[in-house]
């Protein structure tokens, strides 16, 4: 899952997408609403965390742009230090999925994203992703397979929650490299390869049957057979 924090405060922007990349995310950063929407324009974003009072162009002058003019439907977050009843009608009027004043903890925001993504990708089990006999939780981000429990760092949990989310289909290396790393990061290096390994090493420990499987020259799939 790939978003983007737009947000001109360095402290706050810097404690939002630290705080998701440990949760697992790719996460791009914009300090002002022109390079907000140059973003949105080039990269497939799953949802934007976006603040109201932004140098150049305020959030809710980019939230109306990416709804009016691009017609996008991206789950957005929005954020104000602005409480008031008022406030947050004029911003989820103008477009915006959610409204998060600060201060805030990073749990919630965590949730309000997670609930804001399983809405716009629908879901069908919002909590629980099952493929043979692998089983992963996105609440407690638990993954267990015939019952033993596998732990995972953040990425390697990114990825093959990647792959349950689209069984039996090849999910190209492109597709890794977007959901997984930032849209700067140098694609000519092998860290989805190595990333793929470490991920296949746990997954398939201790088990005859094997799931991952590499399709040369496009990527991976997850599959029984």
């Amino acid at each position: 899952m790939r978003i983007l924090v737009i947000e001109d405060d360095d402290k706050i922007a810097s404690f939002i997408v630290n705080g998701l990349k440990q949760s697992g995310f790719a996460v791009d950063h914009a300090a002002d609403g022109e390079a907000a929407l140059s973003l949105v324009e080039s990269v497939p974003y799953d949802a934007l965390v976006l603040d109201i009072m932004l140098p150049q162009l305020d959030g809710l002058s980019v939230l109306r742009r990416i709804r009016q003019e691009r017609k996008s439907l991206v789950p957005v977050l929005l954020l104000s230090a602005m409480a008031s009843v008022d406030n947050r009608v004029a911003g989820l009027q103008a477009g915006a999925d959610d409204y998060l004043t600060k201060p805030f903890a990073f749990s919630e925001l965590l949730a309000r994203l997670q609930a804001l993504i399983r809405r716009a990708t629908h879901v069908a089990d919002p909590t629980t992703l099952t493929v043979a006999d692998v089983s992963m939780n996105l609440l407690t981000r638990e993954v267990t397979r015939g019952g033993q429990k596998i732990d995972l760092q953040s990425r390697e949990f990114a990825l093959l929650e990647l792959l349950m989310r689209h069984p039996g289909r090849p999910v190209t290396k492109t597709m890794i490299l977007e959901h997984i790393w930032d849209y700067s990061f140098d694609p000519q290096t092998n860290v989805v390869d190595v990333l793929a390994h470490r991920l296949r090493s746990k997954l398939e420990k201790n088990f005859a049957q094997k799931l991952m499987h590499t399709i040369r020259g496009v990527g991976y799939v997850l599959k029984t057979a």
